[in-house]
């Protein structure tokens, strides 16, 4: 087992909910701490605030990993005149690093909105307004046998899922040959004398967005001087990403039924429902957070209901002309199961590259707000 590195945990994160799936505004990845650091204890909160950082530090954490980015905009000085500051001061003073995944984990497969639609039971649930989706290449690379774990290691972080795999590559084995000229300085092999190594050729799927980052990451690990590696164009394309989900119960049920259900499955203080409580509601759109930005994307896919958070009175009024009608659940409470899944995900990730690193979920953050 090997203790893993921030950097690690960078990849590890990246895999989970790619950097570049979030929203051109977001700050996302790593916001504070050294990556050559040594993580054995992570804790995943959905806040980045002094009760995450200090029970970090107390619980003997070296990262914490969070929904909410820990510095949003950026700053102009670091003093303990503030907030931000002071906790950037603790969390440095103890060798705290944080990664904070936000829209990128909103919109990631297995992330906040996925988390949320399998919670209230929808069935066939898909991004209720599309971001993006990814294309593809396949990179074929070449190297002499026994370096292949590691080189698929350094490129998992670009090969996307392929349903509900990952890490998928092919490999067959081969010769190579090559005669090294004047000035090379071959791994094997002489200078002026025709070589050939017995070598594996690798194919896999990457994604195009991450094409550069990819061939640096091949050029830092593979044992050659000049490395072997094809880029090839496909037709193949991933699904569809974007922000939250629209999908179906398995029966209709009256609007306010589904709101108490709601309330209890999501463990939330108080739920708001905004139009008729007798309404049948079968398709149903979620955003966890603050998402009425998607009321119209709900309306024109046909949702009978929006669950969300932080619903203002004239988003409501704007619901309930658009005939859709809208539960606030609470932007706390839509998003909390983060904690849970992504905990689950990391650990997985973990154990899958045979690194050795305790995940802990932090249970103490509360609803800010109290209902009488």
């Amino acid at each position: 087992m090997i203790t893993p590195r921030i950097s690690d945990l960078v990849g590890i994160t990246g895999k989970i909910a790619p950097i570049h799936f979030a929203e051109s505004w977001d700050n996302v990845g790593l916001q504070l701490g050294d990556p050559v650091g040594q993580v054995s204890r992570i804790m995943v909160a959905l806040d980045p605030g002094r009760p995450a950082v200090e029970a970090a530090i107390e619980a003997g954490c070296q990262l914490l990993v969070t929904h909410h980015p820990f510095i949003f905009s950026p700053l102009k000085k670091i003093t303990a005149a503030d907030e931000t500051g002071r906790l950037t001061i603790l969390a440095l003073k103890h060798d705290l690093a944080i990664i904070s995944l936000h829209t990128n984990l909103d919109i990631a497969h297995g992330g906040v909105n996925d988390l949320l639609a399998g919670r209230l039971g929808l069935q066939g649930a898909q991004p209720l307004k599309i971001t993006g989706g990814e294309e593809y290449v396949k990179m074929v690379l070449f190297a002499p046998r026994g370096f292949e774990e590691k080189l698929l290691a350094a490129l998992s972080p670009f090969m996307p899922l392929i349903g509900n795999y990952r890490d998928c590559s092919y490999q067959v084995e081969g010769t190579g040959r090559f005669t090294p000229l004047a000035g090379a300085k071959p791994f094997v092999g002489e200078v002026g004398s025709g070589h050939a190594e017995p070598e594996s050729r690798l194919e896999f799927l990457i994604m195009k967005e991450r094409i550069g980052a990819a061939v640096t990451a091949l050029k830092g690990v593979h044992p050659y001087e000049e490395p072997a590696y094809d880029l090839y164009p496909v037709l193949n394309q991933g699904a569809p990403r974007g922000l939250g989900r629209i999908g179906t119960l398995a029966a209709p049920v009256a609007a306010g039924g589904f709101a108490r259900e709601v309330r209890e499955r999501l463990g939330a203080a108080g739920v708001r429902l905004v139009g008729d409580p007798e309404r049948p509601v079968k398709k149903v759109a979620v955003c966890g957070g603050s998402g009425v930005s998607l009321l119209h994307d709900a309306a024109r896919k046909g949702a009978d209901i929006l669950v969300t958070g932080d619903v203002k009175y004239h988003e409501a009024r704007e619901a309930e002309a658009l005939g859709v009608a809208l539960l606030d659940a609470g932007h706390f409470a839509t998003e909390r199961l983060m904690i849970e899944g992504l905990g689950a995900q990391l650990k997985d990730a973990i154990a899958a590259r045979r690194f050795e690193a305790e995940v802990v979920e932090y249970q103490g953050e509360q609803e800010p707000f109290s209902f009488w």
